[in-house]
């Protein structure tokens, strides 16, 4: 499936645009003078395609309590799928990627402790296949945003 020139601007308004009200898809399919049907059948399209991946809110962490952390892992070859999949099971684990240096598997993770943070990153250390781990613990937030403007 290739994104048209409309899934373009609904996506835009989708991540950077969407209002705080009580139907937000009206307000949008008003916005792109389309209607709330047409709206709502694109984003389910776009989903299925794997465009979207979820529609949800993006909290102000720290203000709710809580505080994040960037991990690098060096991780064995031959366990990288393995120690990815169970790294995703924690529920506080936001992103996990593969990447090419030394360290293969870069992580973030929001908990509402230190406590916490500890211990999921004592249990990751003791999975088969972990060499070890950076805590790249976060001070201080300079810029907490992503937008695909797609044209």
């Amino acid at each position: 499936m290739e994104l048209t020139a409309f899934d373009k601007q609904l996506l835009n308004v989708l991540q950077c645009g969407v209002q705080f009200v009580p139907k937000p898809y009206e307000a949008m399919a008003q916005q792109l003078g389309v209607s709330e049907d047409r709206v709502i059948s694109r984003l389910q399209e776009l989903k299925k395609s794997g465009f979207i991946r979820k529609v949800g809110a993006f909290f102000n962490s720290d203000k709710l309590g809580y505080s994040g952390t960037l991990v690098a892992a060096k991780i064995e070859p031959e366990q990288v799928a393995a120690v990815a999949a169970r790294i995703n099971e924690y529920p506080e684990i936001t992103h996990n990627y593969q990447r090419t240096c030394g360290y293969v598997l870069w992580f973030t993770a929001i908990t509402h402790c230190d406590e916490r943070r500890k211990q999921i990153l004592a249990e990751i250390r003791q999975l088969p296949g972990v060499i070890s781990l950076l805590d790249l613990y976060s001070q201080k937030k300079y810029k907490i945003d992503v937008q695909f403007k797609l044209k």
